[in-house]
């Protein structure tokens, strides 16, 4: 749908998801309706079938994918630009920020209970997100790399998926305790193992 619609039409839509991500993240999944959404984003029901013909499932997708990116798009510039040992900082300063002020409450994840992983196109965002993130922290590693901060010989992929594995496993943790402790240490302890094996003293 998004690739055949006009340019209003794509303004359209994404006014509507964006809309509907408020009223999610407001209200949450079990008190939100489409009544709501069509409110806050002043769309008739026919509009709102018309850019999601699969009705509300359809609407979350597309909202699991917005969320998906805003993921992304919170750790910028830092994430697109990890060049030095300050700009690491920077993104894990950035990265924690994003995880506290959203506390115990996840949008993505409380989107994917409802949808299900098993709903077309609902896995395939999540390996995108994991991908695009851990793709963008290798490159912050190259960057280190050509620099001559850390050896040629690191395995960059390794290094970037532990430390992807690292973040997650800390952001589960505070979505279950609401304390940010372990994902500070994860990203504390990932960098300190980049900067250790630059030679740096830590």
């Amino acid at each position: 749908m998004p690739g055949k619609l006009t340019a209003k039409g794509r303004a359209t839509r994404s006014r509507i998801v964006e809309g509907a991500a408020a009223v999610l993240r407001e209200r949450g999944l079990a008190s939100a309706t489409l009544d709501d959404i069509m409110a806050r984003t002043g769309t008739s029901k026919s509009q709102l079938f018309h850019y999601f013909p699969a009705g509300k499932d359809e609407l979350l997708v597309a909202v699991a994918r917005f969320e998906a990116d805003q993921v992304l798009e919170d750790q910028q510039p830092y994430l697109g630009r990890l060049d030095s040992w300050e700009a690491w900082e920077q993104w894990r300063d950035v990265v924690i920020r994003r995880y506290e002020a959203q506390g115990d409450q996840c949008p993505l994840g409380s989107l994917f209970l409802q949808i299900g992983r098993s709903t077309p196109g609902a896995r395939a965002i999540v390996v995108e997100l994991l991908r695009r993130w851990q793709e963008s922290l290798a490159a912050g590693i190259r960057a280190l790399q050509a620099a001559d901060a850390l050896p040629a010989e690191l395995d960059v992929d390794v290094r970037a998926a532990a430390l992807l594995a690292g973040i997650q496993g800390g952001v589960s943790i505070l979505l279950s305790t609401g304390r940010s402790t372990h994902l500070r240490a994860a990203l504390d302890q990932g960098i300190a193992d980049l900067r250790r094996a630059g030679g740096a003293v830590v």
